[in-house]
């Protein structure tokens, strides 16, 4: 029974917007003639963009012809979806569009050969790691306008060598010089051909303590697996430490190689750059006690002056309404959020 249970907490967390449920949401029925080994639901446009999540079917448990799986979003006002199944010999069968407030059963039955990826764009620069760099350190970015990567100054001071690698797994390189303020502790990137949504800032309201955020990163590259991570917490403060007025305080748990990655709120609009945790050693050596969970972030008011001297003018957005889940913050964290490699 236990291991039933872990089991299930395992298949709700590697599938974000959806899970099994036998009374609500829609059904779909494979009839492709054979057994797909993928089930892909997203909310529409999502699918359109190449962005699928994750499958939601278990692995090495592939749905057999005629066989039906039932789908529950969480957002139950959701009508339109894009589904997607994968085959056993690798073609696919799409439909997009599909209002399922009006047909609860979907059918997909034609079946494709999977499209190739679009090339990239003629101004890319196509990048690999130098595996024969003498230091590398890493970090975490975000678009925050085309083809512009903003993350901290402390992440990129010093390298001779920029790479990133988006969430497709392309490594492009970033072209010199970066627009950095120490002081912010910001830094903007020049990555030609890079093409991701661009994250909006949060326009209104004002951030307050006790608000849910979402932090999104590559925390302890080479120790953890090379996905991004997700951490949910909430604004605890409205000053970093020592009342530092560019930053906030946060709950939600940073490490290294988090430095520079998107803080979101729970509309999915930005609130700031995560930037670094306390020192818990050099604390408890001067306090004798072990600080618990304490993090910084950039707050979003220094955010919008570093840009706006940088000539850049960012999307906006008002955080009203119902608030996104978790997995649905991270999935729009996801498809904007890179991986920093510098080189030395």
């Amino acid at each position: 029974m236990l291991r039933r249970i872990a089991l299930a907490a395992l298949l709700l967390a590697s599938t974000p917007v959806f899970a099994q449920d036998q009374q609500a949401g829609f059904r779909v029925v494979n009839r492709t003639g054979q057994d797909a080994t993928g089930l892909f639901a997203v909310r529409t446009p999502r699918g359109t963009g190449g962005d699928w999540g994750n499958s939601l079917l278990t692995p090495g448990r592939p749905l057999p012809n005629n066989a039906g799986f039932r789908v529950t979003p969480n957002d139950s006002a959701a009508c339109r979806f894009d589904l997607r199944l994968v085959l056993a010999d690798g073609r696919e069968s799409v439909l997009r569009n599909q209002d399922i407030c009006a047909n609860r059963t979907l059918e997909p039955r034609e079946a494709a050969a999977p499209q190739a990826p679009p090339p990239p764009p003629a101004n890319a620069r196509p990048a690999e790691p130098n595996r024969g760099a003498q230091r590398v350190s890493t970090g975490s970015g975000f678009m925050v306008a085309a083809e512009r990567v903003m993350t901290n100054e402390h992440v990129v001071n010093g390298c001779n060598r920029i790479i990133i690698r988006t969430p497709e797994g392309r490594w492009l390189a970033a072209v010199p010089p970066a627009r950095v303020d120490a002081q912010l502790d910001l830094a903007l990137l020049n990555v030609p051909g890079l093409n991701a949504p661009v994250l909006p800032l949060r326009s209104a309201p004002n951030v307050r303590r006790g608000e849910g955020v979402v932090a999104y990163g590559f925390p302890l590259a080479g120790l953890l697996s090379s996905d991004p991570k997700l951490t949910r917490g909430e604004v605890n403060g409205l000053a970093g430490l020592g009342d530092n007025p560019n930053q906030i305080q946060i709950s939600a748990e940073v490490q290294p190689g988090n430095s520079g990655g998107p803080l979101l709120d729970m509309h999915g609009n930005l609130v700031g750059v995560v930037v670094a945790k306390l020192n818990a050693q050099r604390v408890a050596q001067r306090t004798g006690d072990i600080a618990q969970n304490v993090n910084f972030a950039v707050r979003l008011e220094a955010v919008t002056t570093f840009l706006q001297r940088a000539q850049i003018t960012p999307q906006r957005a008002e955080s009203r309404g119902a608030e996104m889940s978790a997995p649905d913050v991270g999935d729009v964290a996801h498809r904007s959020t890179m991986f920093i490699r510098c080189e030395r």
